[in-house]
């Protein structure tokens, strides 16, 4: 085929392609219009602020502006690194989240599998609902909320011990101990409800002829449950899994600064990345330390996303996100 023919040729399969994709951007011109709004907050919220990532690297002075600041090379990174709790933050938030991860998707599919048995729709809407609630309520108020059970006079928790058991109340927001414990439970209460309600979409859009099947085969609920409905929404729980892995290295802001409501002694059990951050901003005020902490975060982050995308692909391909 010499030249002449081969540049129509091109020329018509582009004008195919173009004519294909007009097709079905008019097809689902609805659903793309319904997206448009989440696409204009992911720009705004999450992309243009992207180019802030520059004040890492600078030592930022107000007079000059972030473009006409002193460039500072890699000095922000020296502060997270070279400091004596560096090791404990990141250990901290690392430990954390993977008990988080491990113990919410545990206790998410249980609740969503328990639903699932209710058979009254209005009772099951209503437990969907309640679970629901603790991930709606501000932090701040989750805070008060433990502040209640805990608090060493008048807390319920101590009153129960003293009336109960005849033992001291327990202070404890000086006992570093107990607050591992009592963050993760604090965290399921206010999390698992959320992952539940879309293991439970995904459950209910297993059909039923499966069941029907099993149940004429013998199979208990236990069978169910591991050969059919796990399986098949292993999709969701693999998307939501590596979603959280994505942000292991990041943690809950208002779990660790505030439910402890910042007290000394529980630091080196509290602290994270995130907070190490906000403390050392609030006495230092450098924002170029707390760009670099960020974007030392998301560099970590983005290549745990890929690592574990990565083995996901090569246990099966149609369940990694990309």
């Amino acid at each position: 085929m010499n030249t002449a023919q081969t540049v129509p040729h091109k020329a018509t399969k582009t004008l195919s392609k173009q004519s294909s994709l007009l097709r079905r951007l008019k097809k689902y011109k609805m659903l793309l219009l319904m997206t448009l709004p989440g696409v204009v907050y992911l720009i705004i919220n999450n992309y243009i602020p992207m180019y802030g990532v520059i004040l890492a690297f600078k030592n930022l002075n107000y007079g000059k502006g972030m473009w006409g600041s002193d460039w500072a090379g890699l000095d922000n990174f020296k502060f997270l690194f070279n400091s004596e709790d560096a090791y404990i933050i990141t250990r901290n938030t690392i430990a954390y989240n993977g008990v988080f991860i491990v113990l919410n998707l545990v206790l998410a599919l249980l609740v969503a599998l328990l639903i699932n048995e209710i058979k009254d729709k209005a009772i099951a809407k209503f437990y969907q609902s309640t679970f629901l609630l603790p991930h709606i309520i501000s932090m701040v108020i989750v805070a008060y909320l433990v502040y209640s059970f805990l608090n060493v006079e008048s807390g319920l928790i101590n009153r129960q011990l003293i009336k109960w058991f005849h033992i001291d109340a327990i202070s404890w927001y000086s006992e570093a101990g107990y607050w591992p414990y009592i963050l993760v439970i604090v965290n399921a209460w206010k999390n698992v409800g959320y992952l539940s309600i879309i293991y439970f979409a995904a459950i209910i859009g297993i059909d039923k002829e499966y069941y029907e099947a099993a149940k004429i085969d013998g199979a208990s609920k236990w069978k169910q449950m591991t050969k059919i409905t796990l399986p098949l929404i292993s999709p969701v729980i693999i998307v939501m899994t590596l979603l959280a892995i994505s942000g292991i290295l990041r943690s809950d802001f208002g779990l660790f600064y505030q439910v402890p409501m910042n007290t000394g002694a529980l630091i080196q059990t509290t602290n994270t990345i995130d907070t190490f951050v906000y403390r050392a901003m609030v006495q230092l005020g450098d924002v170029g330390m707390s760009a670099a902490a960020g974007f030392y975060q998301s560099i970590v982050c983005f290549f745990l996303i890929l690592l574990a995308n990565y083995a996901v692909r090569r246990y099966s391909k149609e369940d990694a996100l990309f």
